[in-house]
């Protein structure tokens, strides 16, 4: 009797229904159908935007070169009239001539600037290239790539007579320029090569430079 008191009078836990309400999945659909058209519209004004400013900077800039063209076309009209009207022997002038010998001029001054700096720079460079070999212990090592070097430019400068024999009358020793151009780009980066590289390839390219260095002293000194 007194189990069956406890057992009535116990607290029973009160089990709340759940509520589904039947209009939140139709509120939702409506959000999100509000919030997609909101989106569409939105991209919708970027692209209009981002067309409309396309637009005007491909008209600008249309604009822009217009102005640019018609000026070198009258540019060159009026080139073309002074030409007209100037004096025959203005005309007979050999102006081509005039300017291939202004570009002669231009690269023998240069080829002097070069050969009176490249021959100091080359010169100190070896010295930093042997000492470094001094340094690692392999100073006996540098006569082997300096004379294959040597060896290797004359094969160059004979490969190069045979294929345009027209070299041997040239007033100005292209390969000789040409090699020594190739072998210094081959020397200058000398540092950043491996162990092996940094003993052979610098001295082997210094090889190449001196030879080329002594076969120009020689076709300056034919040509005078």
């Amino acid at each position: 009797m007194a189990m069956s008191h406890l057992y009535l009078s116990s607290p029973r836990l009160s089990v709340a229904p759940r509520l589904h309400s039947p209009l939140l999945p139709t509120q939702f659909t409506l959000s999100y159908s509000k919030n997609n058209r909101d989106c569409a519209n939105e991209a919708a004004k970027v692209s209009k935007r981002f067309l409309l400013c396309r637009a005007i900077h491909m008209e600008s800039k249309h604009s822009e070169e217009e102005p640019k063209r018609l000026s070198f076309d009258n540019l060159l009209r009026k080139t073309k009239d002074v030409w007209d009207n100037s004096p025959q022997p203005i005309k007979d002038f050999p102006w081509n001539r005039a300017f291939e010998n202004f570009i002669q001029l231009v690269l023998d001054l240069a080829l002097s600037v070069v050969k009176f700096l490249f021959v100091p720079i080359l010169a100190v460079s070896s010295i930093s290239e042997m000492s470094y070999c001094a340094h690692e212990r392999k100073l006996a090592l540098v006569p082997f790539p300096l004379v294959t070097g040597m060896v290797f430019a004359g094969f160059l400068q004979e490969t190069a007579f045979k294929i345009s024999p027209r070299l041997k009358e040239a007033e100005v020793p292209w390969h000789l320029i040409a090699m020594m151009m190739v072998f210094t780009v081959i020397k200058l980066p000398g540092p950043y090569y491996p162990y092996w590289g940094r003993l052979f390839v610098p001295h082997f390219a210094n090889g190449v430079l001196f030879r080329a260095l002594w076969s120009m002293f020689f076709w300056y000194k034919k040509t005078r």
